[in-house]
C-alpha cells in the first residue's frame, strides 16, 4: 500500500486505528528509543507518547550530532576562529554551542570571519574567492552528512584548492547504539534513523537483534510513520522475533546508498571518537585517511586550544543516554533556554532539551 500523499501520513484516523492495534497487541512493559534528533523533534510535536498505552516508553537517545559533540571540539573551532587568516565555515546549528569560554557566535560578534553556510561546496566557493586566507568547514554529523563532507574533500583535491581544511566530528551511529545496551540502559527496542539509514542500510544494525536481542525498525518522520514503527517493535517483540525492519520503504533500501558508502570510504577511516554521555566508543568516529591527512584542521594548522571545562549542573550526558529526561534538570527552562543555551541538548533543534522546551512548554515542578 503506497501512500501518495503527505496528507495521508498525518490521518488522523489512521493514527488512531494503530494506537488501537498496539494496544491490542501490546502485554508487557517496553521501552523504544529513538537516536535520531528529526525523530525526537517529530515525536514530541506530534504527542506521541500520549497515543501509547502506559506500558510504552519512549526514551531520546543519543541522535542529535551536535549534541554528542565534545566540547573539546568547538575550543579547538574556536581557537581556529581567533587565527587572522582563517574563515571558519559551519552549519547553523553549530554556532551557538558553548564552548569553555566563548561561542563561535561569540567570536563572530568580536569580528572573527565565522559564515553560515548551506553546504561544503559553499565552502570551496569560499575557499576558491579566498586564496590568501585558509578556510575551515566544520564537519559535524552522522552518516547522513558524512557523504558530502567526503564529497568536498575530493573536489577540494580537483579544484586543487590548497587553502581548504576540515575540522571533522563526524561519527557513526551503531557503536553507541551498543554502548548504550553494553551498559545496562534499560531499552527493548530501537526506532532506528531514518536519513542515515538511507546511506548505510539495514546490515548495519544486524548486530542489535542478533547479538542482542532488541527489535529495530527503521522509521520515517510522520506521525503515521512513526506509530506504525512504534506497532512493529512491539510485534517483534510480543511474538520473541526481534530483526531488522524498515518501516521508512519510501527512502530506505536494504542495502542503501552503496555509491556514497564508497565516497565515505575513500575519504574516511575508522578512529575512536568521544560521545557526551558516552565518553569514547571505539571505531565510532571518522578521521580523514592517510592521503588526505593535509586538509585535517588541527594537523595542518597550528593552534593553541584552552583546557575544556564543563558546565556545572548541565545533565545533557544523562539525557543522551536516556537515563534522565529534560524535566530532571534543574537548569531546564530556568537558567538554560533555547535563547540562552548552557548545554548542548538546549542548542540545536535536535536536542531533546529543545524539543522539550518547543513542544511541551516550560515545566516548572
Amino acid at each position: 500500500s503506497m501512500i501518495k500523499y503527505i496528507d495521508e501520513y498525518r490521518d488522523k484516523d489512521l493514527v488512531l486505528k494503530i494506537a488501537r492495534e498496539i494496544k491490542r497487541i501490546s502485554t508487557r512493559p517496553l521501552r523504544f528509543m529513538e537516536v535520531c534528533g528529526g525523530h525526537t523533534m517529530a515525536i514530541q510535536k506530534f504527542g506521541i507518547p500520549s497515543l501509547l498505552p502506559e506500558n510504552i516508553k519512549l526514551l531520546s537517545g543519543p541522535g542529535c550530532p551536535v549534541c554528542v559533540t565534545d566540547r573539546k571540539y568547538i575550543d579547538a573551532a574556536i581557537a581556529l576562529a581567533r587565527i587572522d587568516d582563517v574563515i571558519i565555515t559551519t552549519y547553523g546549528d553549530l554556532i551557538r554551542v558553548p564552548g569553555s569560554s566563548s561561542s563561535l557566535d561569540e567570536e563572530k560578534a568580536r569580528g572573527r570571519d565565522v559564515r553560515i553556510v548551506y553546504s561544503i561546496l559553499d565552502a570551496l566557493d569560499i575557499a576558491a574567492e579566498n586564496p590568501e586566507k585558509k578556510i575551515v568547514f566544520l564537519g559535524v554529523g552522522f552518516e547522513t552528512t558524512t557523504p558530502s563532507s567526503a564529497a568536498g574533500i575530493v573536489n577540494a583535491e580537483t579544484r586543487k584548492l590548497d587553502n581548504f581544511y576540515l575540522h571533522s566530528s563526524h561519527k557513526v551511529m551503531p557503536p553507541a547504539m551498543t554502548a548504550l545496551i553494553d551498559e545496562g540502559v534499560k531499552i527493548d527496542g530501537y526506532i532506528a534513523p531514518g536519513h542515515v539509514s538511507s546511506i548505510t542500510g539495514t546490515s548495519i544494525y544486524d548486530d542489535i537483534p542478533q547479538k542482542y536481542g532488541l527489535a529495530c525498525v527503521i522509521s520515517g518522520f510522520e506521525p503515521v510513520d512513526l506509530m506504525q514503527s512504534i506497532y512493529m517493535l512491539t510485534k517483534q517483540l510480543e511474538t520473541r522475533a526481534p530483526a531488522v525492519e524498515i518501516q521508512y520503504k519510501r527512502a530506505v533500501k536494504s542495502e542503501g546508498n552503496p555509491k556514497a558508502q564508497k565516497l565515505v570510504d575513500e575519504v574516511f577511516e575508522a578512529s575512536n571518537d568521544w560521545w557526551r554521555g558516552l565518553g569514547v566508543l571505539p571505531e565510532s568516529g571518522l578521521m580523514l585517511r592517510e592521503k588526505y591527512a593535509h586538509r585535517d584542521a588541527l594537523k595542518a594548522i597550528p593552534v593553541e586550544i584552552e583546557k575544556t571545562r564543563e558546565d556545572k549542573g548541565c545533565i545533557c550526558g544523562l539525557i543522551l543516554k536516556g537515563l534522565k529526561t529534560p524535566a530532571d534538570c534543574k537548569l531546564f527552562g530556568k537558567v538554560c533556554t533555547p535563547n540562552d543555551p548552557v548545554g548542548a541538548c538546549m542548542v540545536s533543534n535536535e536536542g531533546a532539551c529543545h524539543a522539550w522546551h518547543r513542544y511541551k512548554g516550560v515545566i516548572i515542578d
